[in-house]
């Protein structure tokens, strides 16, 4: 399932300003083909599809690349790295912090927040899809359902499970925001979570209908 525009893209990654302004001057080529590539890297990699993840997000490192500006590699490396927290792929953010003594505060202050070392000072440099939930840690499920953005969500979801923080009222809306945007990769994922606290209960019957949704997703092909 497609989903056009920025809607796809954390509000991190809207800072790279790859749209013009009404009345302004036509963007470069190179904003235009790096928006379209990241818009198309996502959507790829949350659908399943490693291999045309790459190859898109190659061609828009590539765009960025041509201005010489760390700080844009910067911030497009955190999106990547934020789609894999989304999908509880929880690995270093290594090739953003080859790039980090270049980034500006706020995406240091994201890199901190998608590794779940967020700090007091960080929560105004955040994007505002963020800011409640790193500012109100206590109230989760309340915090996540306020965020629209699917993405971002799913994003806040993950760094909540990564700090230990995720209750099964997140994992149920991940799953469901996940099943809502056909997003196969973070689905199952979230699924197996929903499952493993099905199981640590012992609810039996709900462990096989998660089961049962298990493999009809690994049955659709990205």
């Amino acid at each position: 399932m497609r989903r056009g525009g920025s809607r796809l893209l954390p509000a991190l990654a809207t800072t790279l300003v790859l749209t013009a302004c009404a009345g302004a001057p036509p963007p470069p080529d190179w904003q235009m083909n790096a928006k379209g590539s990241l818009e198309r890297a996502t959507e790829a990699y949350l659908s399943g599809n490693g291999r045309r993840e790459a190859l898109e997000f190659a061609r828009a490192r590539a765009e960025l690349a041509r201005t010489g500006r760390a700080d844009l590699l910067a911030r497009s490396e955190l999106l990547r790295c934020a789609t894999r927290v989304a999908s509880l792929e929880m690995g270093a953010c290594s090739a953003y912090e080859a790039l980090a003594a270049d980034a500006a505060p706020p995406e240091q202050a994201y890199a901190r927040y998608l590794s779940g070392q967020v700090e007091p000072a960080d929560v105004a440099l955040l994007p505002k899809a963020q800011q409640g939930l790193a500012a109100n840690p206590a109230a989760p499920d309340a915090a996540l359902a306020a965020i629209s953005d699917p993405l971002s969500r799913l994003v806040a979801a993950g760094v909540l499970l990564r700090c230990g923080a995720a209750t099964p009222g997140v994992v149920a809306q991940a799953v469901d925001t996940a099943s809502a945007q056909g997003w196969r990769r973070p689905l199952l994922a979230w699924l197996k979570v929903q499952q493993q606290l099905a199981q640590a209960a012992a609810e039996v019957d709900e462990v096989a209908r998660l089961q049962r949704r298990i493999d009809l997703v690994l049955g659709a092909k990205p």
